[in-house]
């Protein structure tokens, strides 16, 4: 797409320029100059001010100072998990891991997870509502990037954000950061653990900005190179093909050294990956959870959940439950390295009991309660069948008050009870697409289950790895 955009770009910008000249005095601003951030760090105290005297005046090296510092006690030897901080996210809610089981077989190629989150107040959703999970980068690729641009003896050190000439002038006044944490923990580490995508395949406007950091004639060429619209096939080849982060870059281009105080300005800031949300009807309670666990489970392995809920303030009516399917992203590129997703690797790490910041946010579905009269085809391969799931579930307790409120206060309504139930219910079709059936058939024992409870569900699964393949030559039928 880059391919054609760019120079129409180009072209577009010259057009504009001549059918609106700009006022005499006034220049273009040339591509190759380093534009003023609108906010940059600073330290936050006088003994940390103190410290880096013994740093240059660009920002760019730290000098006698790393070799004064005994790293090996900067950083205790500890499991390669993020922190469980919770992150301070506007409207976001506090959600608590019940379990985050794998659904595939060990034996097979991809890791999919079932994960069951609850929280403490109740929050209503519906079939297509999505769950956005905030991801954190792992300590050692926060280590390694600190490593690689000599920031460690600094990684600590109380930050804050001070605005330059540009923001001065305006009225904005906020921080860059949508949710920034108290100045105490304001640091370079929390920045790049909670905050800065380092993981993140770069833009082209990253190699622009990279040039200006190197004292290497050749990095700086080769950086340039990158940005020029008539190498973009070679952009594509060196980043997106392979799958190559900014961490790796920076690996590869070791004269290139971002000065700290710009590195939120040069560094993409982390998003949130939303995720359709698998549960609906009876499944979004914590009460129902609990009693379908107990039937299917023995006690020692039901206890330690029912202890996590026991230890929540309020009744388990006031919980709300969130259910998840997600296919865990870990593959290797074509230069034989192994990729994993920033947000699903985050997910994979998590345990029971521990918590994180969410937020709920409204689907596309527009099925609703007056449509619970109508068979509905649905259709989700995959991971895709999560929000299918959650629909199926909360039709049959849409079904179930319809029926309830159409026979209320009439005369014979359990007649009229049965002959709904076994005449004009609809059946739903869901159409559901895999590669094995002993692998990736998720949710089979429940579409099983619910068939001997009569609901009114026809499931047609299509499995592209089981089938057997036949050449048929010379013939039109098969």
């Amino acid at each position: 797409m880059d391919g054609s955009f760019l120079p129409w770009s180009i072209k577009l910008r010259q057009r504009l320029l001549e059918e609106y000249p700009l006022p005499d005095g006034i220049e273009t601003i040339r591509d190759d100059v380093l534009l003023e951030p609108k906010w940059i760090l600073d330290f936050a105290n006088v003994e940390a001010i103190s410290a880096s005297t013994k740093i240059s005046q660009n920002g760019k090296r730290i000098l006698d100072l790393e070799n004064s510092i005994d790293h090996s006690n900067l950083q205790p030897e500890s499991p390669d998990i993020p922190p469980e901080d919770l992150l301070a996210i506007s409207g976001s809610l506090t959600a608590t891991v019940v379990s985050n089981t794998r659904l595939t077989p060990p034996t097979h190629w991809q890791d999919v997870r079932h994960l069951t989150l609850t929280a403490t107040s109740q929050h209503l959703y519906c079939p297509g509502d999505t769950l956005t999970v905030y991801p954190k980068n792992f300590p050692s690729d926060v280590t390694q990037f600190l490593k690689i641009m000599n920031w460690l003896p600094i990684a600590d050190s109380p930050l804050k954000f001070i605005p330059t000439s540009s923001v001065a002038l305006s009225s904005h006044t906020s921080s860059p950061l949508h949710n920034p944490p108290s100045p105490s923990d304001l640091t370079l580490r929390k920045l790049l653990t909670n905050y800065l995508d380092i993981i993140s395949i770069p833009r082209r406007s990253f190699f622009s900005q990279l040039a200006h950091f190197t004292d290497d004639p050749f990095h700086r060429e080769r950086l340039l190179e990158f940005t020029n619209p008539e190498y973009i096939d070679e952009l594509y080849d060196y980043t997106t093909r392979p799958r190559r982060s900014i961490l790796e870059v920076l690996q590869e281009f070791e004269s290139v050294h971002i000065p700290w105080q710009h590195v939120c300005s040069i560094i993409p800031f982390m998003r949130g990956r939303q995720f359709s949300i698998a549960s609906g009807g009876r499944l979004k309670t914590v009460e129902y959870a609990l009693t379908k666990l107990s039937a299917i489970r023995n006690s020692q392995e039901a206890a330690p959940i029912k202890e996590l809920h026991g230890k929540r303030s309020g009744s388990q009516k006031d919980h709300a439950r969130f259910e998840l399917l997600i296919a865990i992203v870990k593959y290797r590129t074509v230069i034989k390295r192994i990729r994993q997703g920033v947000c699903t690797r985050y997910i994979a790490s998590l345990q029971p009991g521990q918590q994180l910041s969410v937020t709920l946010q409204k689907g596309a579905l527009s099925i609703s309660k007056t449509d619970s009269d109508k068979p509905v085809i649905m259709v989700g391969p995959g991971t895709g069948v999560a929000p299918m799931r959650a629909l199926i579930y909360e039709r049959l307790v849409w079904q179930k008050e319809t029926m309830q409120e159409s026979t209320s206060g009439q005369k014979g309504g359990d007649t009229q009870m049965r002959e709904l139930k076994g005449n004009t219910r609809p059946t739903d079709m869901l159409f559901f697409g895999c590669r094995n059936s002993q692998a990736d058939f998720f949710f089979k024992q429940e579409w099983e289950t619910l068939k001997k409870e009569k609901v009114m569900l026809d499931v047609f699964p299509a499995f592209s790895r089981d089938q057997v393949r036949c050449l048929f030559r010379g013939s039109t039928s098969s």
